[in-house]
């Protein structure tokens, strides 16, 4: 029989901080998600807690604050390095060696290359033992979207996508009209995965689509999760000619929570659309009635979004893709076939693309493809 290592009394623990860590999504942007745990040396929890951008306080302060006396001798189990620098508040690392904290677990190191690896250095010069690297693929796809912002001031981009067998995001002609509200992906997938559209949705910070889209779905692109969210999903509308309809669902919800993106200078469409709660901004185009997607997110950073989740059509799927923005995919595939009549998953698509780190999930009949592009993590 195995002897149990230090290594398997931590595991549960660091699991503990992960699972906490998560409970900060959509509380948190653009803070990153961090859940803290701190044990003593007999296994006994003291304290914990996990951060959220309203409560200002770090998971490290709060479970330092719960235990109390307690974490005198103990260990402190965190998912992300504690920071070492004056924010919103105090360096977590100094009030870890304050609390007599002795040794520090914790999954990976800060992302943001201006303090990666100082807090860990802290600890160390005060005699603490860390230790690093256990759940860091984890860890790392806990905070992708921080990590990408972080280091580039940009949004983490996914690109979902339903679609069928035979590649196809949406029926011909022959397959009738869709009711008003249903999105012409409703065709595709069953519940199960359509309600995981909504986790994802509730997972980041904006949505974005092309006004294409808007015209022959009018969709409403909320997050329908039920669950709280410190801030509105933003609702993002690439329109070039400032097309998007006053009495669509997107403009008659609005509420400072629709961002239209065009290169239209009607100022009295714009003023029609304002007055509904619809914000109108204009940007830089790619190209005759296109728009660049690289100053887009440039704009999108700069209102603090970490995360941007792409539900669009067919060209505005090969145009992301073109543009070598997107970091991930999230493709349903339901078994179904439409046949040429259907519409195709990426036309005028000019490259071509490999998934890495791919990950399959099942969803009654349907499933899905999770796969990166690349790392928010590298340069």
């Amino acid at each position: 029989m195995r002897a149990h290592s230090r290594h398997d009394h931590d595991e549960p623990f660091l699991r503990r901080a992960l699972g906490l860590a998560r409970q900060g999504v959509a509380l948190v942007s653009p803070n990153p998600c961090v859940g803290c745990v701190i044990a003593t040396e007999e296994g006994t929890v003291v304290g914990e807690g996990f951060h959220t951008y309203e409560g200002r306080k770090h998971a490290e302060i709060l479970a330092l604050e719960r235990s109390g006396t307690g974490s005198r001798g103990a260990t402190l189990y965190v998912n992300l390095e504690p920071c070492s620098h004056q924010g919103r508040t105090g360096p977590c690392a100094e009030a870890v060696i304050a609390a007599g904290i002795v040794r520090v677990v914790c999954c990976m190191e800060d992302p943001n290359p201006a303090v990666a690896g100082e807090g860990f250095a802290k600890l160390r010069a005060a005699g603490i033992e860390v230790e690093i690297g256990q759940f860091e693929a984890e860890a790392r796809q806990v905070n992708e979207a921080f990590a990408k912002y972080i280091r580039h001031k940009i949004p983490f981009v996914t690109l979902k996508c339903a679609m069928t067998l035979d590649g196809k995001i949406a029926p011909g002609s022959g397959f009738g009209e869709a009711s008003k509200g249903e999105t012409r992906t409703d065709w595709i997938t069953g519940k199960a995965a359509r309600a995981h559209v909504q986790q994802l949705r509730h997972q980041t910070d904006a949505i974005l689509t092309g006004i294409g889209t808007v015209l022959s779905d009018d969709p409403l692109l909320t997050d329908r999760s039920g669950i709280a969210r410190r801030r509105p999903l933003l609702r993002v509308v690439l329109d070039s000619r400032l097309r998007l309809p006053l009495d669509s669902r997107l403009a008659q919800s609005a509420r400072e929570d629709v961002l239209v993106f065009t290169q239209a200078a009607d100022a009295s469409r714009r003023q029609e659309l304002e007055k509904l709660g619809v914000r109108v901004e204009n940007i830089a185009g790619s190209g005759e009635n296109a728009l660049d997607l690289s100053a887009a997110l440039d704009r999108l950073g700069e209102l603090e979004i970490t995360s941007l989740l792409v539900e669009g059509g067919s060209h505005m799927n090969a145009s992301v893709l073109d543009s070598g923005l997107v970091d991930k995919a999230f493709l349903f595939l339901a078994p179904k076939i439409f046949g040429d009549n259907g519409v195709p998953f990426a036309a005028g698509l000019h490259r071509s693309i490999e998934f890495t780190n791919s990950r399959f999930h099942q969803f009654g009949e349907d499933c899905a493809i999770e796969g990166y592009f690349k790392s928010s993590y590298s340069d």
